[in-house]
């Protein structure tokens, strides 16, 4: 896949910036989540949070479908061809992962988790289909940058199944942040690209409080 067009763009302050928004707000930094990479986490709690996350990004088109259709830019369209692939993977995987952790734990108030999912869902198409220059592209951009500390959760579920985990097949970190230096040539894209991460993250952090939450619900007893 060619990336001509980004091979001179510099790791410089909006790669930077969204980099340490990952880092901040992300996956890897949510308590709930840490705990699950834990040695002791509940098989019950990773097998609810396969599902939730099943919910959430295992549906066609996903968020990075929907920005690739959505996408006018060059780079970023390259990118998000590669990237369509890769996580196309990463959804068979997670429905896999879904028929072998077998069904969801039995959890208080199903109902209002299922609809903060969907509201979450809706969420992320609105910000993937988004009009606005950048907002899309910022969304799949977070999303992959995050994806690794949730493959890390995946990981060790399929592990306690008794599964292979199959290779990362997403574009390398240091193409990712070459396209958002790229994109971030004008201020008013780089704002929209710095609000669809945003938002996309937020989504993502409210869902591992959701799974927290469910987690407390079926362990109180």
């Amino acid at each position: 896949m060619p990336f001509d067009s980004v091979q001179t763009a510099g790791l410089g302050g909006a790669s930077g910036t969204l980099a340490a928004l990952v880092e901040a707000d992300g996956s890897a930094s949510h308590r709930f989540a840490a705990q699950l990479r834990a040695a002791n986490a509940l098989t019950r709690d990773l097998a609810d949070t396969v599902h939730q996350l099943c919910l959430l990004h295992a549906r066609h088109p996903d968020v990075i479908d929907q920005a690739a259709a959505q996408s006018r830019d060059a780079a970023a369209s390259a990118w998000l061809a590669e990237t369509q692939t890769g996580f196309g993977a990463e959804r068979a995987y997670l429905i896999r992962l879904v028929a072998a952790v077998g069904p969801l734990p039995s959890t208080p108030g199903q109902a209002a988790s299922e609809a903060a999912v969907a509201a979450q869902r809706h969420a992320l198409d609105m910000l993937a289909q988004s009009g606005r220059i950048g907002c899309a592209e910022g969304t799949a951009l977070a999303l992959i940058l995050d994806w690794p500390a949730i493959r890390a959760i995946l990981d060790i579920a399929a592990e306690r199944l008794g599964i292979d985990p199959p290779p990362l097949s997403l574009p390398p970190r240091h193409e990712t942040l070459l396209v958002i230096d790229t994109l971030a040539s004008q201020l008013p894209v780089e704002r929209a690209m710095l609000f669809g991460a945003q938002q996309m993250l937020a989504q993502h952090r409210g869902l591992w409080d959701l799974i927290d939450a469910r987690a407390s619900a079926r362990n109180s007893d």
